[in-house]
């Protein structure tokens, strides 16, 4: 009877990907960056492990929504203090900060324990169409 064979640290070979996020719908477009970072494309993917890629994102300011989710989505922040509840719809973060957006709406769909919190730090996201990684030669992720 053969053992699994689990990777060890230095055996794992991460990418780089660079995800164009221009007229992308918000929640397809998230589901694609969580498989790309738990590594779920990748033949020796494992739940428990980090075998998972880097991803970038660009133009993140021009996704799209569909149905009212403009208007009617909310996303909640609390400081800690009595009464500092605060609340900005889908279009206001758009605007504030678009880069929290997806990074949110990816978080959703990433594992909550210690996995989840190291593989959302590979998520790198941009407003605009520029990037610092270019030294890492990402390479395009092309949508089917």
């Amino acid at each position: 009877m053969e053992r699994t064979k689990h990777l060890k640290k230095d055996e794992i070979v991460r990418e780089w990907w660079e995800i164009n996020a221009e007229g992308k719908t918000l929640g397809r477009l998230a589901s694609k960056i969580a498989s790309l970072l738990r590594g779920k494309h990748k033949p020796n993917f494992s739940p428990f492990i980090d075998v998972g890629d880097f991803v970038v994102v660009v133009n993140a300011d021009k996704i799209r929504v569909t149905g009212k989710k403009l208007n009617e989505k909310l996303y909640r922040y609390h400081s800690g203090y009595l009464g500092n509840l605060r609340e900005f719809t889908l279009k206001e973060m758009l605007e504030r900060k678009p880069e929290e957006v997806i990074r949110e709406a990816v978080w959703g769909m990433l594992p909550k324990n210690r996995l989840g919190r190291k593989l959302i730090k590979k998520l790198k996201v941009y407003k605009g169409p520029t990037h610092p990684h270019s030294a890492q030669n990402p390479k395009i992720f092309e949508w089917n």
